[in-house]
């Protein structure tokens, strides 16, 4: 019979159907998985109220874990959770560095936001490592990102809002 740790090990398989190089254990949106001797229970948090792709991320949570709990004559649910809300404090170290990686300016700590007190923060290019930016657009390729433009390099690039 399988811990919660295996079954969260499972998890970290699933990629974010968003940003496919993050799963969704590194994103934060796993909170919580439980196991008993009948049932495997997986609560979820979206990153954005209203986030899309939360039906995608269950479904593929399911298609991942559910052969495996059947295997072991359990159930399998996926449940939302919406509090606390998610923030990008929940992405790991790792996850920021895959962000940057791919193309998309990781968010700062929500403790950076409240130090700025309403200024804008300095989005740094994922490119070409610059911290000449300039916003374009308050929603990018997703609404939990924003548009911006390196004013060193003159790429576009999304930034994962802090929230």
């Amino acid at each position: 019979m399988r811990s919660p740790d295996d079954w969260l090990l499972l998890l970290e398989e699933v990629p974010d159907p968003e940003i496919p190089v993050l799963n969704v254990v590194e994103m934060g949106i796993v909170r919580g998985v439980k196991s008993t001797d009948s049932a495997v229970e997986v609560s979820i948090t979206p990153t954005y109220m209203g986030c899309p792709a939360m039906d995608a991320i269950a479904d593929d949570i399911r298609s991942q874990l559910g052969p495996m709990a059947e295997e072991e004559g359990k159930s399998l649910t996926v449940d939302l959770v919406y509090a606390p809300a998610w923030t990008t404090d929940w992405l790991t170290d790792s996850a920021k560095d895959k962000l940057e990686r791919y193309g998309i300016a990781p968010p700062g700590t929500t403790a950076d936001k409240r130090a700025l007190n309403g200024a804008d923060p300095v989005v740094r290019c994922p490119r070409c490592k610059g911290k000449q930016t300039s916003l374009v657009s308050l929603f990018g390729s997703t609404a939990c990102k924003a548009h911006y433009r390196c004013d060193d390099c003159a790429e576009p690039f999304d930034h994962f809002k802090c929230i």
